[in-house]
């Protein structure tokens, strides 16, 4: 089995239990008044779910391109992955998660935005200073104003005043 085959039996089997919980038990779960609305609560999971699926099978049944050397899955295939990357990626997600009260939405938002990217191996710095503030203060501005949804942009200590 090659490695993109690989994946995607494994983000089929994802989307299958996605998909059960947006048809059936979120389904189950709807408020008298939602099952009349044209788009519900379970609407985007079941879309997102059933095209997980198409995608993730015509990764499996579709043909290969003439050419390409297929990577296969072997029994020491990790030792080539950086673990040691992966795992401070899920670190930092766990810190931001844990900042992104006391210290704010853009700040958090902004230093996990960097810490990451450099860690990925982005070089440039002032323009990754740039667009991640740039990219925090917009996804906060949107967020807030088009959704309603208060996100607290600023640390507690500047809030106060």
């Amino acid at each position: 089995m090659t490695l993109e085959r690989g994946i995607a039996v494994l983000f089929l089997a994802f989307c299958a239990v996605y998909g059960y919980t947006a048809f059936v038990t979120m389904q189950s779960e709807l408020l008298p008044f939602e099952l009349n609305m044209a788009f519900l609560p379970n609407t985007l999971p079941k879309v997102l779910s059933v095209i997980g699926a198409i995608v993730s099978l015509f990764v499996i049944f579709g043909g290969r391109v003439p050419g390409d050397a297929p990577k296969t899955l072997v029994p020491g295939g990790l030792k080539r992955w950086n673990i040691v990357q992966a795992v401070t990626l899920m670190l930092a997600m766990v810190a931001y998660a844990l900042l992104l009260r006391p210290v704010g939405f853009i700040a958090a938002t902004s230093l996990f935005l960097i810490g990451c990217s450099v860690l990925l191996g982005e070089r440039k710095l002032i323009r990754l200073i740039a667009i991640s503030v740039f990219a925090a203060f917009a996804v906060w501005y949107l967020v807030e104003q088009l959704l309603d949804i208060v996100l607290r942009p600023w640390p507690w200590f500047l809030m106060a005043l």
